[in-house]
């Protein structure tokens, strides 16, 4: 089951991404890191009570102008409208209520998506409670007085947040059916290879790179199985800020990532692999999805013999961080590799799924430790005592150790190159869990 996404709007230096890094739990909304890196953190995993939930910092620019200020809001209102299951509205004490936040709320009060609104920089409940009866007037609820800043009121937000979770009793079918989601950079052929595969031109395609509006579902049957595959959303083109753009392009890919089980990741093949690439295979690899790489547009290039082996490598070292994706080589275009693009996820599909026998398991991690010994520090040595697998999609693995310090990244890099040797898991990342536990503990 998809997590829901809850994300934050509202105007430039009220507070969104304070509140995002005290519910996020760490520092990471700071997008301009260094480029290449596989996460533009505008999106965290947040845990509240028993619920989790993806949640999205729309952030936004601070231009001069009000006009521009106020189109980038509803730029913003409008993706956390597309896009989330519950959207925090979030007001400054301090400024009050402005035109700005009244423009908005028409916006966010018409989605019939759930909004709590949230008035920030209430530091002195105090001091500040009787300011927050202003914004009654906007006529979408009641107003939470929280200070993103001191932690303050946190709790009785999320409460209202969670309320607002969809239940998703009676909608066992419809899960059961595969959502494979299609991502890549503007203009790479992802409208294009769905409507190839539906065989009528369901997606608005043409060749201004992001024409597509939003993330479309297509119910597909092929071969007599079922599948939903998601078109990520491209960009709109009135906004020219690119930087803006690509942020929101992103945070739609997340979205979409999030809702699948597999993740087809076009590259266009003129262009061949790109940073942007690798932060968008980051986003599916972060979140344990099945992967399947498509490079596009491959009958427009010229080959040899050595081209398929040249474009692999370059990709393999481009996102060396997922050597288990598969590569595949298609055209949207002409339909090349389509049957065996569905053979592919089918493959990953099962391999997402797949679980192992604890029985098993341990004589190949046995027979892994013999074949090279633990990592050992002071004379004292790492002891495996059993591994188990807990849960699929991706497949997730806990294994007890006497000590967690010695378990290096790099031996569990090994065990984990010896489990795909034996059971395969093509396509699927693995998770692994290290557990401590004394000697002799049941």
């Amino acid at each position: 089951m998809s997590k829901p996404i809850v994300a934050i709007v509202g105007r430039p230096n009220v507070g969104k991404s304070t509140l995002f890094n005290a519910l996020a739990g760490e520092k990471i909304s700071i997008v301009k890191d260094t480029p290449g890196v596989t996460r533009d953190r505008i999106y965290a995993e947040v845990t509240w009570l028993d619920k989790t939930f993806t949640m999205i910092d729309t952030g936004g620019i601070e231009p001069e102008s009000k006009d521009i200020i106020l189109s980038q809001m509803r730029e913003q209102a409008q993706i956390a409208i597309d896009t989330a299951d519950v959207i925090i509205f979030m007001t400054d004490v301090k400024q009050g209520l402005v035109d700005a936040d009244s423009k908005v709320a028409d916006m966010l009060r018409r989605s019939n998506k759930p909004v709590i609104l949230v008035v920030n920089k209430v530091d002195s409940f105090q001091k500040y409670m009787l300011d927050t009866y202003e914004f009654y007037n906007l006529g979408i609820g009641e107003p939470i007085p929280i200070s993103a800043a001191s932690m303050l009121g946190l709790g009785d937000m999320l409460d209202k947040v969670i309320e607002h979770f969809p239940h998703h009793e009676g909608e066992e079918e419809e899960d059961d059916i595969p959502k494979i989601a299609v991502v890549g950079k503007p203009n790479v052929g992802k409208s294009s290879l769905i409507n190839k595969i539906v065989g009528e031109d369901r997606v608005i395609v043409s060749d201004i790179a992001g024409t597509t509006r939003d993330a479309i579902d297509t119910k597909v049957v092929y071969q007599g199985k079922k599948y939903t595959f998601i078109d990520t959303a491209g960009l709109r083109r009135k906004n020219k800020i690119k930087e803006e753009l690509e942020r929101y392009s992103i945070i739609r890919t997340v979205t979409a990532v999030e809702r699948a089980d597999v993740v087809v990741m076009m590259i266009d093949a003129t262009e061949g692999v790109t940073e942007q690439d690798a932060k968008i295979a980051g986003i599916a690899h972060d979140r344990g999805k099945g992967i399947v790489i498509a490079v596009n547009k491959w009958d427009a290039i010229e080959k040899n013999d050595k081209t398929i082996y040249k474009f692999t490598n370059k990709i393999r070292e481009t996102l060396s961080y997922m050597p288990y994706a598969e590569i595949m080589f298609v055209s949207a275009q002409t339909g090349q590799r389509i049957p065996k693009l569905f053979e592919t996820i089918d493959m990953v599909l099962e391999n997402q799924t797949l679980r192992i026998q604890t029985g098993v398991l341990n004589e190949i991690i046995t027979e892994a430790i013999a074949m090279q010994q633990p990592p050992s520090d002071k004379g004292k040595r790492l002891k495996i005592f059993y591994t188990t697998q807990v849960s699929v999609k991706p497949p997730t693995f806990v294994i007890f150790v006497n000590d967690k310090e010695l378990m290096h990244f790099s031996y569990v890099r090994y065990l984990e190159n010896k489990i795909r040797e034996a059971f395969g898991f093509k396509g699927t990342s693995l998770k692994f869990i290290v557990r401590e536990r004394k000697e002799g503990e049941k």
